[in-house]
């Protein structure tokens, strides 16, 4: 794995490989040595969820995505949520030992725990995706309001 950023939430430090990219949806996007990208959930995200549990898809691969197009949804012991493309591409295929056994987004977010990868034609579309400074910068602005999310106090 390449250099680490790392990004404080409270006292954990989530770290963030710097050989990817990052969505806004907080998931990553690493370039593959055929040129294909494999996207996987960031620390910030993993962090938030906490113990993945299931993973379930709502459509088959092949196919093309849209950008934004929700793809499936996720359960852990802190929520459950929708899961959306971060970019248009043509979905190849899903990383099938994440449906016998979702842990290793937990214990192995950036390697072994990737969802799903694209074809090389997707490239073009993560130029819109951000570097990891960009994220961490996001990450920054976004973070007292996810913390008052999480403590229930969104309104106050």
């Amino acid at each position: 794995m390449s250099e680490t950023l790392t990004f404080m939430m409270g006292e954990f430090a989530a770290e963030f490989p710097t050989d990817r990219l990052y969505a806004v949806n907080h998931m990553w996007a690493q370039e593959q040595s055929d040129g294909n990208l494999r996207f996987g959930f960031s620390a910030y995200a993993v962090r938030l969820l906490q113990d993945v549990y299931f993973l379930d898809w709502s459509i088959d691969a092949p196919t093309t995505l849209a950008a934004g197009q929700e793809m499936g949804s996720i359960e852990s012991k802190k929520a459950e949520s929708s899961l959306y493309s971060p970019v248009r591409a043509n979905l190849l295929r899903f990383n099938d030992e994440l449906m016998e056994d979702p842990s290793a987004i937990n214990t192995d977010k950036h390697e072994r725990g990737w969802l799903f990868e694209t074809d090389h034609q997707a490239q073009e579309e993560a130029q819109q995706l951000l570097s990891p400074e960009a994220y961490l910068e996001l990450l920054v602005t976004v973070w007292e309001k996810t913390q008052r999310t999480i403590k229930g106090q969104l309104n106050e």
